[in-house]
């Protein structure tokens, strides 16, 4: 490979310039392959934490709802199972659209819960869209008179203002602290998402399950992308290997054919020494003809 020293060839600077150019993309390639298989690794970990969470939430006995909505809710609080006793508002139920359950796309229905101790966000339930089917454009009445329920405890989701505010009755993600305004009195961080109702509902709706218990594609996802970097840099070595194997090719069919076992000459001290002795040669020559013209001038006096 040549060095910085020995970059007076044109062709090695060219393969120099090449050789940047491609490491520089090479490199950037991989440090993003592997930030993306470092990202998939932090997903692995955060499912595992939320899988630890439910597990745990669910084999604990189920608590009364203000001793958990005391504080924002978040992630950690998730899926804990609570129960509450109140009545739903009968003029503020919203369809909450592009929903999913089970791998299906439909709708859920939420409605406030009003109880002695406050008021509460309550999902009752899921309903499966049919293909030939719009959302609905109102919300079905929920039970009447006090109910009691138990559910799942659910931090508000984030999104858009356009998505977490109701218009028209419907909205696309729960948020109580954008629902509060619209139905015109305080409500609690978070809200329940509805295992059971006492009496039990007749609006056909069912429950959310929690996640399924799975870590899902990211390890592996993860190990895609490591080998990605790997390849890319793989690749590199590749290259420049090809790069010098073609000039060493290159260099070979340029050079002169020698007889076999005779050494290449350097062409450039042969040359001037084969002009020299042909001089040399040419002189000699003249010298001995002027020599043999002066003898057979003289034979004559000789003779006389």
């Amino acid at each position: 490979m040549p060095t910085l020293g020995t970059m007076g060839n044109p062709r090695d600077g060219r393969l120099w310039v090449r050789w940047l150019a491609i490491g520089v993309v090479v490199a950037c390639l991989a440090v993003a392959f592997v930030n993306l298989g470092r990202w998939q690794l932090d997903r692995l970990q955060q499912r595992r934490d939320s899988n630890g969470t439910v597990v745990a939430h669910e084999s604990a006995p189920v608590a009364d709802w203000t001793t958990v909505f005391t504080h924002p809710l978040t992630d950690a609080d998730q899926w804990q199972r609570v129960t509450a006793t109140g009545t739903f508002d009968p003029n503020h139920s919203f369809v909450l659209r592009y929903r999913s359950a089970n791998g299906t796309t439909g709708w859920q229905i939420v409605t406030p819960l009003r109880t002695a101790a406050g008021n509460v966000l309550v999902s009752r339930g899921f309903a499966a869209r049919p293909t030939d089917q719009d959302f609905p454009a109102t919300a079905p009445a929920p039970p009447a008179g006090e109910v009691s329920l138990v559910g799942y405890v659910r931090r508000n989701e984030q999104g858009d203002s356009d998505a977490l505010t109701p218009v028209n009755g419907s909205m696309r993600l729960i948020n109580s602290d954008a629902v509060a305004p619209v139905v015109g009195y305080p409500l609690a961080n978070g809200y329940i998402d509805a295992i059971s109702l006492t009496p039990a509902a007749t609006d056909g709706l069912v429950p959310v399950e929690p996640p399924e218990l799975s870590e899902g594609n990211h390890f592996s996802y993860a190990l895609q992308w490591f080998a990605f970097a790997g390849i890319a840099a793989f690749g590199l070595v590749v290259l420049v290997r090809s790069d010098l194997r073609d000039r060493r090719r290159a260099e070979a069919e340029a050079a002169p054919a020698m007889p076999a076992g005779q050494p290449a000459a350097d062409s450039t001290v042969t040359a001037p020494a084969a002009q020299s002795g042909q001089a040399a040669a040419r002189i000699e020559a003249v010298r001995a003809e002027a020599l043999r013209l002066e003898a057979a001038r003289r034979a004559p006096d000789v003779e006389h």
